[in-house]
């Protein structure tokens, strides 16, 4: 199994990163752009003993503890089996 772990920033912390790229990106010549935030993905291959729940609950935990700040960071977790 793989898991995906992608994480952003809450809603209303500021993401100076964001908000350089999106004056990048109107230099650059693009129209339309309104914002841009930032974030970050993981990919976590997982021991195949490992069933679902099992899987769902390491990854969840490796996303809280280690992975991400959970005072300005949220995340979202997507399992695939390989």
């Amino acid at each position: 199994m793989k898991a995906k772990v992608y994480v952003t920033l809450k809603p209303g912390v500021l993401d100076p990163q964001g908000k350089a790229i999106h004056h990048s990106v109107e230099l650059l010549g693009w129209r339309g752009v309104a914002d841009v935030r930032q974030g970050k993905y993981f990919e976590v291959a997982l021991d195949q003993s490992l069933d679902l729940k099992e899987a769902r609950a390491l990854v969840e935990r490796l996303a809280s503890e280690v992975l991400s700040n959970p005072v300005i960071e949220d995340y979202r977790i997507e399992i695939e089996a390989t």
